[in-house]
């Protein structure tokens, strides 16, 4: 399996934590959030991963040549990170959707058990990974998925019938990644094809019953967008980190 890395953006809403480096570079207990992200597909026997860069990009290739060990990574650079969404990312990285891989948001942290649940779940096809929680908020990448797990709708601004969120990171298996591939192609050819989110592509694919879900309710994840998230994204490693120093002792 290969997992693709969206970490093009700077997230500008961090403030002065990106003013010199992009989002993926903020040290999360002595590590960046990317090598973070590289270390927890190692442990799950992740061995390649294609970075798609764009603001800072040669801070980020940097980062990655100074690594020893972890999957094989390379990079691709995205020219138009400041004028196209995330769709434009995966545009530019349209021919590595192919056989089973991995779409991941360079924002977000999660265990190695999580991790593990989504590289071990065999649904074929396209695979949204969502969890649960009691409320959402206007910046929750809302999903309704019906009662036999298949996704109905994802977007931030459903309102009715909301029972999960996305938490930014996708399988795809058994030809999943290249209707991707072909649907994010189309979507970059209509009006609005650099404004809109990979996951609005997702939603429509969503619509013709195409897509699965895959529950981690229980499991520990963290999204990187503002400056609490760095805190508590800080104060959730650092347990992970101390976990897994207990069990390696």
């Amino acid at each position: 399996m290969k997992a693709i890395i969206l970490s093009a953006g700077q997230g500008s809403r961090l403030g002065h934590l990106v003013d010199d480096r992009p989002k993926c570079l903020i040290d999360f207990g002595g590590r960046t959030l990317l090598d973070r992200q590289l270390d927890t597909l190692e442990a799950n026997g992740v061995d390649e991963a294609v970075v798609v860069t764009g603001f800072h990009d040669e801070l980020v290739d940097a980062a990655i040549a100074a690594r020893t060990g972890g999957p094989k990574v390379r990079t691709i650079y995205n020219p138009f990170y400041k004028v196209a969404d995330n769709t434009g990312s995966l545009f530019m990285a349209r021919e590595e959707l192919a056989g089973d891989c991995l779409v991941w948001n360079g924002d977000t942290l999660v265990s190695n058990a999580l991790m593990g649940r989504v590289v071990a779940n065999p649904q074929p096809g396209i695979c949204v990974t969502i969890d649960r929680k009691d409320g959402y908020d206007d910046d929750d990448m809302k999903v309704i998925v019906d009662d036999t797990g298949r996704l109905r709708a994802i977007g931030k601004r459903i309102s009715d019938g909301v029972n999960g969120e996305s938490i930014g990171l996708l399988a795809f298996r058994q030809g999943g990644a290249e209707r991707f591939r072909d649907a994010i192609e189309q979507a970059m050819r209509t009006a609005e094809g650099t404004t809109i989110w990979y996951l609005r592509v997702i939603h429509h694919l969503a619509q013709n019953g195409e897509v699965a879900t895959l529950d981690i309710q229980g499991e520990e994840w963290g999204e990187v967008d503002f400056p609490l998230d760095v805190e508590a994204a800080r104060t959730l490693v650092k347990r992970w980190d101390r976990v897994q120093g207990a069990a390696a002792a």
